[in-house]
């Protein structure tokens, strides 16, 4: 167990280490997102080939024509290559804030529970930085070979395929792309489990987190998904800066772990809570001014009827 000076520093640590990440964070979610929307916007004025269009050239008994039908979208790739890779260095850019807001919350869960994933660490390093420099080269090698083709003389099927997917350059970043892009996927699984367990994160946060790491890897819907990673970046913005609705959680200031109940410990103590009003606890007290104030005195009797009885005994007498 550390020490009371061991966790006043690290809490110390983390909060100077959180001050200068959370506007990075909200920066690197915006600039995620608009990554994203840049690539998509500008792939889409792409010409397409339909399948009519693609089978046309062996209708006309050209088995390897001369002029690929996607030869246009390989010379508009080439056109556009000045967006297409400032979308990717936005892209890299969050993620490398990503990566560090990962290593925090590494560092943070291991304090407070060193029995936590110790591959986290180095998955996030590998992961984070080589997805940020291969979502570069990938695109600067995409626009060397489109830009080879749309200069040179070659124009067929091969050339095309040569330029968007295959040759070596292309193959090499994609292999090392998709273990880059796994082991960001599985850190950030196990970092934001990790984070659950110990009350970095609330659950909704930790389970975003796990998506997160999915769509990153697999960017399944365009740009409409990117929106989850996006949000994720900001929000983690928000609890680095300390404006976290309701208050942070509270293992952040404690300096150890402080797990979130899970749903059966939470239906106990509503249970008990309302047990506790049922049967007459929690209702406010007298009040001590009503306390003190003493009953009023009792009137005296009338004395009308002792008079009476006093004026007929002296009849009598």
């Amino acid at each position: 167990m550390p020490s009371p000076k061991e966790i006043k520093e690290q809490v110390a640590s983390e909060a100077y280490r959180r001050g200068r990440l959370a506007v990075p964070a909200f920066a690197g979610g915006f600039l995620y997102l608009l990554g994203g929307i840049v690539a998509s916007t500008t792939l889409k004025g792409a010409p397409t080939v339909g399948l009519l269009q693609g089978v046309a050239p062996a209708f006309n008994g050209e088995v390897n024509p001369s002029v690929s039908p996607r030869a246009g979208e390989v010379k508009f790739i080439s056109h556009h290559a000045f967006p297409l890779i400032a979308g990717s260095v936005l892209s890299a850019i969050a993620v490398i804030v990503l990566t560090l807001v990962l290593l925090l919350l590494v560092d943070a869960t291991r304090f407070r529970r060193p029995s936590s994933w110790a591959a986290a660490r180095p998955l996030v390093l590998v992961g984070g930085i080589g997805l940020a420099v291969l979502t570069i080269g990938h695109q600067a090698i995409s626009s060397l070979q489109t830009h080879s083709f749309a200069v040179g003389h070659d124009f067929s099927s091969n050339a095309v395929d040569k330029a968007l997917t295959k040759g070596a350059a292309n193959e090499i970043t994609e292999y090392v792309d998709l273990i880059a892009g796994l082991a960001l996927m599985a850190a950030m699984i196990g970092v934001s489990l990790g984070a659950l367990r110990v009350g970095l994160l609330p659950r909704w946060m930790a389970i975003l987190g796990c998506f997160t790491g999915v769509l990153i890897f697999l960017p399944i819907g365009g740009a409409t998904l990117e929106v989850v990673p996006s949000f994720w970046l900001v929000m983690m913005g928000i609890l680095f800066v300390g404006k976290w609705p309701n208050g942070e959680p509270p293992a952040w200031q404690a300096g150890e772990a402080r797990p979130w109940p899970s749903a059966a410990e939470r239906r106990a103590e509503l249970g008990e809570q309302r047990a506790a009003k049922q049967s007459g606890k929690g209702q406010p007290a007298l009040s001590a001014a009503g306390a003190d104030i003493a009953p009023a005195p009792a009137q005296p009797a009338s004395n009308g009827r002792s008079r009476k009885r006093r004026r007929k005994r002296s009849a009598r007498g």
